[in-house]
């Protein structure tokens, strides 16, 4: 009997994407695409699928990260990872957030095929096994069923003091239960009990909810208030009850974002003025007249400290903009002279540290459209580490290609390397690997910045490192095909 399954593919367009979707209508497979991320959603609210493939990158963003969401509301869906080759770094990726597994070419029907049924019948089993704990739970629960009035009250005094907003509605949609905390944020007042919830609170988020939650079993919802409070709501269905919905207040997290971002811009500008005081007054002492050489050697170390500080400055000041969207400037871009004019400032501190630096560059590599400031600030960043965590007399290779309507940028060095379980985190603001030496100096900003350049750029990044023998980093960019007109 032919399947009639639903699979979700969460693909950007390719010739992977429709090999994928004729494999699984050739068994009988029902498939739904998602082209971006609100379609995704979407498809999400109007049905449950019975698996989800999942691109590596998706609509610009990690797949591995959207599946963590996803899991998140609906834990028990199965969802493989579509990747364009193997890779030690997304295996563990795929075992960390729980994912069934993953697939990449050179594929066959067959292998489509294969670990989409054994994904889906594992998820299966697992459900099988939780029906029948929750039965054995149930039949325990059903023997002790009987409460005494004074337990009954003291699980109704619990009730009202939870500090969550909790209301629980029948099947009809009429209230059985509402708390304290659920009637102060709706202002009510009065007797609910067995009248429609969508006629006692008239709130349009509210509605949107429990609207949407027909067609999916459980879901997240903002409500929104006009007074600035924010609620974050599921709705879970109950059998043999109704609905229960729980409301937990997060103003205060959605301030405290706020206030985060508003306080790092204010203080980074804040701060950029008296340093360059500082850095003009310093100047202006040694003209006054001749100084000692431990004056000159005090004034030396304030210099130094002010333009780390004003780097920091400047590295918080990026992400910021990086972070709020302002990176908009976009032209035709020279790579391969911005890689070469970044490789020429770093020359110095290599013959300084007697390293030796190679370049391999492809020919005719295609135009990039972006941010020439970014694009430089990026290879910047990636060289000055390298040059930065290299031993003296070590080697820095560096490769520019275009392969597949793409630039790949790579640069290798022989450095402290990276530990396997940091490497998911090395791009994490402020975050920097624990075998670093002391006497190694950084914010931990650099990697955080090329992140975000990359992602703007419609990028991926990612390193592959061994402890005590070095790193390697990756940047794809998509380069720049103009549009023939027919």
């Amino acid at each position: 009997m032919p399947k009639k399954d639903l699979i979700l593919l969460a693909l950007d367009a390719s010739p992977a994407q429709q090999l994928i979707q004729r494999a699984l209508h050739a068994v009988s497979y029902e498939t739904a695409l998602a082209e971006d991320r609100d379609k995704l959603d979407n498809l999400l609210q109007e049905s449950v699928p019975a698996l989800i493939l999942m691109g590596e990158r998706f609509s610009n963003a990690s797949g591995t990260r959207i599946s963590r969401g996803i899991l998140e509301r609906l834990p028990t869906i199965p969802i493989l990872i579509y990747a364009e080759g193997d890779s030690i770094l997304l295996a563990k990726e795929v075992l960390q957030e729980g994912l069934s597994g993953y697939i990449y070419p050179p594929l066959r029907n067959d292998d489509i095929v294969g670990a989409v049924e054994r994904s889906i019948q594992r998820a299966r089993r697992l459900g099988d096994w939780l029906r029948r704990e929750v039965k054995k739970t149930t039949a325990s629960l059903e023997k002790r069923a009987a409460i005494s009035e004074s337990e009954l009250k003291r699980y109704e005094r619990i009730f009202a003091n939870i500090q969550d907003g909790v209301i629980i509605f029948d099947e009809k949609g009429e209230i059985q239960l509402l708390n304290q905390v659920m009637e102060t944020a709706f202002g009510l007042d009065g007797e609910y009990r067995g009248k429609p919830v969508l006629d006692i609170i008239d709130h349009p988020d509210l509605h949107a909810l429990i609207e949407r939650a027909k067609m999916v079993p459980m879901k997240y919802h903002e409500i929104n208030f006009d007074d600035g409070r924010i609620f974050n709501a599921q709705l879970t269905p109950i059998e043999g009850i109704g609905s229960v919905i729980t409301m937990q207040d997060i103003s205060y997290l959605k301030q405290l974002e706020r206030m985060k971002n508003e306080f790092v811009h204010t203080v980074s500008h804040d701060l950029r003025s008296p340093l360059t005081s500082v850095l003009g007054y310093t100047e202006l002492v040694e003209r006054i007249g001749p100084l000692s050489e431990q004056q000159v050697e005090f004034l030396k170390r304030i210099r130094s400290s002010v333009e780390n500080i004003t780097s920091l400055v400047n590295d918080l000041l990026d992400l910021s903009r990086l972070e709020a969207g302002f990176d908009t400037r976009r032209e035709n871009v020279n790579v391969e002279k911005v890689l070469a004019s970044a490789v020429d400032t770093i020359e110095g501190q290599c013959k300084l540290s007697k390293l030796e630096v190679s370049m391999e560059v492809g020919k005719k590599l295609p135009v990039l459209r972006g941010n020439p400031v970014r694009i430089r600030q990026l290879f910047d960043n990636l060289l000055s580490n390298a040059v930065k965590y290299s031993p003296s007399g070590g080697k820095i290779e560096i490769s520019l290609q275009a392969e597949d309507d793409q630039i790949i940028f790579r640069i290798s060095d022989e450095g402290p390397g990276i530990p396997a379980t940091e490497q998911i985190r090395i791009f994490d603001k402020f975050y920097r690997a624990s075998n670093i030496p002391d006497k190694v100096g950084g914010s931990g900003l650099g990697l955080a910045i090329v992140k975000s350049i990359v992602e703007s750029h419609q990028g991926r990044i990612w390193v592959e490192s061994t402890p005590n023998q070095g790193s390697t980093f990756f940047v794809v960019l998509p380069a720049y095909r103009p549009e023939v007109p027919a």
